[in-house]
Parts: C-alpha cells; structure tokens; sequence
C-alpha cells in the first residue's frame, strides 16, 4: 500500500466533507428526533430536509449547519485514508479480478468492508464527538441526549476525563456493520461500474466515468447504510453513567430491537433522503478528488 495512496485518500474526502457536512448536521437531528417513541407521538421540530435547513439557520445560526465539522474532517481523512488506499492496492494487485480478468462486484464488496471496517475502528473517536457536537442545539429544537461540548478537543478531553481510553472508542464495534456495508457496497459499484462504462463505451472520458460511476455507488451505499447509521447514531449520541454504560442501550443488537419495536420500520430510515443527499454527492466528490488525485501523481510521477 503506497503512503501516498493513504494520503490522497484522505485529502478526497476533507475536500467533499467541506461541502455535505451540513447535511449531516440535518440527517443526524433527524436520526434523533422521536427516540424510542411510535411514529406520530412526539413533536417533530425537524419535519423536512428543507425546512431542517431553515429551522437549525434560525435558531442555531449559520454556523450551526457546520456543527462537528473539525471531527468530521478527522473522521473522514481516517475512514478514507484507509478505505480507499485498501481499494487502490487492490485494484493495482488485481485481488478484485476474477479469473477472466474482470472486475468481480463480489471481490469488490470483500475489499471495500475490510477498509471500511478499519478506518471505522480507527476513526471511531472522531465519528462520535462528531455525532455529539452535532446534536448540540438550542433548546427549543433539540433532540436526543444533549452533550456540553464547547469544541472537539473538549469532547475528547472531557470523554476521556470519564471514561479513559475506552469511552473514545466507545460503540466502535457496533459501527462495524455500518461500515462494511455501507463502504463494501460502495467500493464494489464504483469498481465494477466503472469497468461497465467503459466496457460498453457508455462514458470512456475519464473524469466523467469517475463521477457517474461514483454517483452510482452513492446511490447504492445510501440504501445499505441508512437502517446502521440510525443504529450507529443512537449508540455514539446516547448519554452514559458513571461507568460508561449507555443510558438507553445496551449494544447494536439492543439499539436494533428497541427502535423496531417502538419506531417501526419506519425508525430505521429515518432521515433517509438527507442522508441519500449527504451521500450521494460525497461518494461522487470523494472518488472523482480520488481519481484525479491518482492521475495527477502518476502525470508527476510523485511516487513515494
């Protein structure tokens, strides 16, 4: 795996995060409203990704949309690090061909949930100050357990004051399936999409190939990952005692059950078509910067 592959991959994705990160502050108020109540219950402050917009502007001003942007980007320059540095070598290595020597979807989903499943671990500490900071709003629209976090390192000094080293990685194996599927659902499209396009002489120009193939896989990541990133939230944003149990659940398995049978179905997508569009463009921006960061190392030849 080339340092330079790790980097790049990392640098794609604060490019994209600068641009979705309101959008995740919307989807993730979203996740949160009605926790464990039946759908109908509970007062809904955030009733549409328009109006969410509107409302966190209002009351939570401007630079409310760009809550837990610091951890965001940490988490993302991680989790991509990782992801996409993965798939690269994999790709180079042709571990993702089958016998014919084409692009297998199946090897590609294997490749993609075992960097997926790395970066989330390592990234883990970053992801749930994010999911806190997030969270975070005035009172008369606030959701979920409210954190006091006045900054990213104040969480992590503040989480780690309590809890240690085990709180910063706390629900960290619980993100795992998040992770794996959302990221090898990802990876194997944008792979074996791109390998389609050109194979059928669809879109052959390399930049729009990486962009329609990257739309494509957003699009399909979204749908895999929306019902463990509702789990995933739940998990990081819950309040815990004082020896670092969750206040409301016990596990991923536990988190599952208890929004199924109070929430429904419906509780496991919520927030669905704010994270379609959070997803979509940053799965798009993430592999087009990739992509073009790739081709301009080996333009250079900046090998390293």
């Amino acid at each position: 795996m080339a340092t330079s592959d790790f980097v790049l991959g990392g640098l794609a994705s604060v490019g994209a995060t600068f641009f979705t990160n309101p959008i995740e502050v919307v989807k993730t108020r979203i996740q949160l409203q009605g926790e464990l109540a039946a759908r109908g219950s509970y007062v809904e402050p955030y009733k549409g990704i328009v109006q969410a917009f509107v409302t966190v502007a209002k009351n939570d001003g401007m630079s409310g949309l760009q809550k837990g942007l610091a951890p965001a980007l940490f988490f993302q320059f991680i989790i991509n690090s990782f992801r996409l540095s993965i798939y690269s070598s994999a790709v180079e290595k042709r571990w993702m061909h089958n016998k014919n020597g084409e692009v297998s979807y199946g090897l590609g989903l294997m490749w993609g949930a075992i960097g997926g499943v790395v970066g989330s671990y390592c990234s883990s500490p970053f992801f749930l100050v994010k999911t806190q900071q997030q969270s975070q709003a005035a009172k008369q629209i606030a959701v979920g357990y409210q954190h006091t976090h006045t900054s990213m390192t104040d969480a992590l000094r503040q989480i780690y004051i309590k809890n240690g080293i085990p709180g910063l990685w706390r629900g960290s194996v619980a993100a795992l399936p998040r992770a794996a599927l959302g990221s090898g659902a990802q990876i194997a499209t944008f792979g074996k999409t791109k390998a389609l396009l050109i194979e059928h002489d669809l879109v052959t120009q390399p930049t729009l190939n990486s962009f329609c193939a990257g739309l494509i896989a957003g699009s399909i990541m979204s749908v895999a990952i929306t019902p463990p990133d509702v789990i995933t939230t739940r998990l990081y944003n819950q309040g815990v005692d004082a020896e670092g149990r969750g206040l409301l659940y016990k596990g991923w398995l536990d988190c599952f059950v208890k929004i199924l049978r109070s929430e429904g179905v419906y509780g496991m997508y919520k927030g669905f078509w704010a994270n379609y569009l959070r997803i979509a463009p940053h799965s798009t921006l993430v592999l087009l910067f990739f992509d073009e960061l790739i081709a301009t190392r080996e333009k250079y030849g900046l090998h390293y």
